[in-house]
């Protein structure tokens, strides 16, 4: 174990907990241990493994770990074109989202990403000194993640082996709390929000990521194509056929879009709700509820925005249809929880 992740550990002891059973650890001789019901917690890498299985009755339906085993084997995303901070940086703020979250998150501020894959968000996101803390399931993506933090002296960046189901820190713990295209392959999307949305700082934010219910419609298509023409036919996606993506890369997509053993799908509404449920309100969503409208590089990506009227997300719901496929059919919402 480094002396920098021990004394990361030893100076943020505070928010952490057992996910079993939500009392205070301790670090005692490079083992954390629960104060309460004792169990000790390894590392793997170097990487504190504090996983607990879900308890959930058996007749609730459960694919964690099937996802587990997806990927692990198929880690996602692929660092194959990073091989530097500074190509890690391009990258990433070559995309308007990733640039507007960057300039928008306050150097001070403690962030947490569940479901980090690779930790690529991660490692970009602390580069600007922010404590930014990657937890996902799958140790091989992990491990992918803390290598490239390691070689590149990334220190403002940490991870943790968790299930989001199960968080390993306090309630009201971070000033912002992303999960970006996680809920949709969980069993419970809603109960996911619920429980990391409770790990968000009052006037903090979230930030979720998901299938858009009618913008996944081309992908789906495209799944049963491929099924049914034994993986042939991948000039039908673009970005499988774009000569300025690895191989590798390209793999790593066409697994997780085609490949994936679970997926559901959402609306804006549908997750504003959730918003308003879990005691935050409605910010931002990306792609907007105003038909027509579009994100730019100069906006602020936490201030709030109006939702449109039902007329205008039908109409942008039309619109995704054709236009959702170009990133897999995604959207985003960010909220702010109330000051209670």
């Amino acid at each position: 174990m480094q002396n920098s992740e021990i004394e990361f550990l030893q100076n943020n002891i505070d928010i952490l907990c057992c996910p079993n059973c939500n009392h205070d650890i301790t670090l005692k001789n490079n083992i954390l241990e629960c104060l309460n019901c004792t169990k000790q917690f390894k590392f793997d890498n170097h990487i504190p493994s504090l996983y607990s299985s879900n308890d959930w009755e058996q007749s609730k339906e459960d694919v964690t770990i099937d996802m587990k085993s997806f990927y692990e084997k198929n880690p996602f995303p692929d660092y194959d074109t990073f091989d530097s901070v500074a190509s890690l940086i391009d990258k990433s703020r070559e995309g308007i989202f990733s640039k507007l979250l960057d300039d928008g998150i306050p150097h001070s501020a403690r962030v947490l990403e569940c479901g980090c894959g690779t930790g690529q968000l991660t490692n970009f996101l602390s580069i600007a000194n922010r404590t930014v803390i990657g937890t996902d399931m799958c140790i091989n993506s992990l491990k992918l993640a803390r290598d490239f933090k390691d070689d590149h002296g990334l220190k403002n960046a940490h991870f943790f082996q968790m299930n989001l189901f199960k968080p390993c820190f306090k309630p009201k713990s971070f000033d912002l709390v992303i999960s970006n295209g996680v809920l949709h392959h969980t069993s419970d999307p809603l109960l996911g929000f619920k429980t990391i949305s409770s790990l968000v700082k009052p006037n903090g934010y979230i930030l979720i990521g998901l299938y858009h219910k009618y913008g996944r419609l081309i992908t789906d298509v495209r799944r049963v194509i491929f099924n049914l023409m034994r993986d042939n036919f991948k000039f039908l996606d673009p970005r499988l056929t774009n000569e300025n993506i690895a191989l590798k890369k390209k793999h790593a997509w066409f697994m997780d879009q085609y490949k994936n053993p679970h997926e559901s799908k959402h609306t804006q509404i549908e997750v504003a709700n959730w918003l308003k449920q879990a005691g935050f309100t409605f910010i931002k969503s990306i792609p907007k509820t105003m038909p027509f409208e579009h994100i730019n590089s100069s906006e602020q990506l936490f201030s709030k925005e109006a939702m449109g009227n039902w007329f205008e997300r039908l109409l942008t719901n039309i619109i995704m249809v054709s236009t959702g496929s170009k990133e897999g059919g995604f959207f985003t919402i960010i909220g702010k929880k109330n000051d209670t």
